[in-house]
């Protein structure tokens, strides 16, 4: 069998989290996969993360424009290198598409109400395009993947897709996210001391920062300790207007935001974190909440939409739409040690049932049952 896999933007240089998914499919299924050949369809980038072999050929295909490269130019290589099943891996696909199509669709925000403060143009482009694109593309679809219960049956729900055509397979998360021995003291790199707190915070509304930043503010008043927040890629406009808008002046010198962080460096920031806050509206799996668990910090997380199903029945949650509980979270992990090693063996016990060799096994299942049925 010729699979093609669509993996778009995984040679950029800042991935996230749609990226991460695809490349570590790639190279389990390079590693497990000795009867099927794979031909993965990239856009030119500096981060060439993975590089072909026997079986699996990266073909980098032209055309930076995001719709052009995927309504034109990968239906193009698709029929010149002959693959017989295409797997789009990040929502969209192409309108025309001559072989079966698998489609993995994480969510579909793009539905539900639009945050109307949302100013990135970027982030408001690609919703309309998946608006415009993804109703007429599901119809072609062999298969729906989706990646957890929740997500799963939000979609059947809200677009009336056959169950039968859904498929859900959970993600995983990278071997190097456990607890280390940070001899190098990687972490220095961020913050001058261990025991801070951390939050992957953005622009994204989803992503809850503006309430989390108000819960900081309430920990501050409460702690006796006050640890310094450490926030990673947040623009500083979008700070100043949250720190206005609430009144919290207060956590400015507590803040630390070095901008984007490497991927590789995450595992020891996690490890030298007190605690981290996952503390989003809506995810439809959350890679992070699983990387933080196994590093061995403690995470609070949101009891909304898929992450107490990731999380676990014990995992540490909180309501995101009310700062009181964040703050008070964190200040009972301050003052209960029973429960904060608790909470941090819970998570790292969790974290076990996922890997991403068990991602690509049941992709690969899934693969052979399409082919069979063409």
């Amino acid at each position: 069998m010729k699979i093609g896999i669509e993996a778009q933007r995984i040679f950029r240089k800042n991935k996230h989290g749609m990226d991460y998914v695809v490349l570590q499919e790639i190279l389990q299924l390079q590693q497990i996969d000795t009867e099927n050949e794979y031909y993965v369809f990239v856009a030119p980038g500096p981060d060439r993360c993975v590089e072909s072999s026997d079986r699996v050929h990266v073909m980098e295909i032209g055309g930076s424009f995001y719709p052009w490269w995927e309504q034109v130019t990968l239906p193009r290589a698709v029929k010149k290198t002959g693959v017989e099943l295409l797997h789009c891996t990040s929502n969209t696909a192409p309108l025309r598409c001559r072989v079966p199509l698998v489609l993995t669709l994480h969510d579909i925000i793009f539905l539900e109400p639009r945050d109307k403060q949302n100013h990135s143009l970027y982030q408001n482009m690609g919703w309309l395009y998946r608006r415009l694109v993804v109703p007429r593309i599901l119809p072609n679809c062999r298969r729906i993947i989706t990646v957890s219960q929740f997500e799963k049956q939000n979609i059947i729900s809200k677009l009336s897709i056959e169950e039968q055509r859904m498929a859900m397979i959970y993600n995983g998360y990278n071997e190097w996210f456990k607890p280390m021995d940070d001899q190098q003291e990687v972490y220095k790199k961020y913050m001058d001391e261990r025991g801070f707190i951390f939050f992957l915070g953005n622009t994204d509304p989803k992503k809850n920062t503006e309430r989390t930043l108000v819960a900081y503010s309430k920990y501050l008043e409460q702690s006796d300790v006050k640890r310094p927040l450490l926030m990673a890629d947040l623009d500083q406009a979008y700070l100043d207007g949250i720190i206005k808008r609430n009144g919290i002046e207060n956590i400015r010198p507590y803040l630390h935001m070095p901008g984007y962080i490497p991927n590789a460096d995450l595992p020891y920031i996690y490890g030298a974190a007190f605690a981290f806050l996952y503390t989003s509206l809506r995810e439809s799996f959350g890679i992070p909440l699983l990387e933080g668990m196994a590093c061995g910090v403690p995470v609070i997380t949101s009891n909304t939409s898929s992450m107490p199903e990731i999380g676990g029945p014990n995992a540490i949650l909180i309501n995101p739409e009310k700062a009181d509980e964040i703050a008070a979270m964190l200040i009972k992990l301050e003052k209960d040690p029973k429960f904060y090693e608790e909470k941090k063996n819970i998570g790292l016990e969790r974290s076990r049932l996922f890997s991403w060799r068990r991602t690509a096994e049941e992709l690969l299942s899934l693969y052979n049952k399409v082919y069979s049925e063409a």
